[in-house]
């Protein structure tokens, strides 16, 4: 590699356009040369808007006739299939936006063939770099966990009659329901805080067939140790109820809030009020620096950890189409291998 990484994207939607191409703009040394989507208008716009010189509408395409060092594939997770695998053959670093897969056979194919060939990897869960979550992983790091708690809440879901058919975003099985895509953010940043793994997966859904996703689900984990850990998303109400922090941790003496992007309350009283930050360039920079150096330790996660917080959200899919039935992570992945 010279001095300068070159990059391609696979997906031209709102995170290429409003976040990560623009911040790629600000690193020294980086330089796009491609980009790709099957939607050829989404592809040629987002071109020529960022000047962008090679357009593609096939990924398999694109990694067949340009050469690069790093992709940053950031389609959806429905839409995800071998394009990774085949960069990962080739040496071609990758930058995978969560949640990576709706199939975790295909989330394991794609981690053997990163390391097999030893590229850098690393999923998209940018919070790990923003000072809140490590402020309150730093004041966690020797207490006992007990319990944690993740809130979410939405207004009503478009109703069926609505579906015009022209966005994933209302598909629960395409993965459209907060519950999927922030579902996996609350595990890993969990799992970031606490230091802790799942074992352990059950999960329910209240549906109405009047509505596209659902209304509510909980999700409820078992930690290695013993901890327990409840995730819960309600679509009924645009407005979140009073001093409800979006993360709580329980540990034996007192217990963690973390309100927003705000600041961290140790048995209600302020420890850390937060100044701005933004998680996506410093993510972006720390990948752009890896791939320079070929130093995977200056990145807080690789392909293969972000698989820890993508399966436990596709364990609870499972359980709560068997009813409820308790899934055992370790045998959940023995069985997609």
């Amino acid at each position: 590699m010279g001095n300068r990484v070159r990059v391609a994207f696979y997906g031209a939607g709102n995170f290429a356009n409003t976040t990560h191409i623009p911040n790629l703009l600000q690193i020294e040394d980086t330089q796009i040369v491609a980009i790709c989507d099957i939607n050829q208008e989404a592809a040629a716009s987002t071109a020529d808007k960022f000047q962008i010189p090679q357009v593609f509408f096939d990924g398999q395409e694109m990694l067949g006739q340009v050469e690069f060092d790093a992709l940053y594939s950031i389609v959806p997770a429905y839409a995800r299939t071998d394009v990774e695998i085949t960069a990962a053959k080739r040496g071609i670093h990758l930058f995978s936006e969560k949640p990576q897969t709706l199939k975790i056979q295909l989330a394991r194919n794609i981690d053997q063939a990163i390391r097999k060939s030893g590229v850098i990897s690393t999923v998209g869960f940018r919070e790990r770099y923003r000072p809140i979550f490590q402020k309150a992983k730093s004041f966690l790091s020797d207490k006992q966990i007990v319990h944690t708690q993740f809130s979410s809440y939405s207004g009503l879901p478009r109703l069926r009659q609505q579906d015009k058919g022209d966005s994933w975003h209302s598909s629960y099985e395409k993965g459209g329901f907060s519950a999927f895509d922030w579902g996996c953010h609350a595990v890993d940043y969990m799992r970031f805080m606490t230091g802790l793994d799942i074992v352990t997966a059950q999960a329910f859904y209240h549906t109405d067939d009047r509505y596209q996703t659902p209304l509510s689900c909980s999700f409820h984990y078992l930690f290695a140790g013993g901890a327990t850990m409840t995730s819960t998303f309600i679509s009924a109400t645009p407005t979140s109820p009073p001093n409800v922090p979006r993360f709580r941790i329980f540990y034996e003496g007192g217990y963690v809030s973390v309100h927003g992007y705000e600041r961290i309350e140790v048995n209600r009283e302020i420890i850390y009020t937060a100044t701005d930050y933004d998680p996506w360039l410093a993510q972006d920079r720390a990948f752009i620096a890896a791939v320079k150096t070929d130093d995977q330790q200056l990145l807080m996660s690789d392909y293969s950890d972000g698989i820890y917080s993508l399966a436990p959200v596709l364990a609870g899919w499972e359980s709560a189409r068997q009813g409820g039935k308790t899934i055992a992570l370790a045998e959940f992945l023995a069985d997609n291998e």
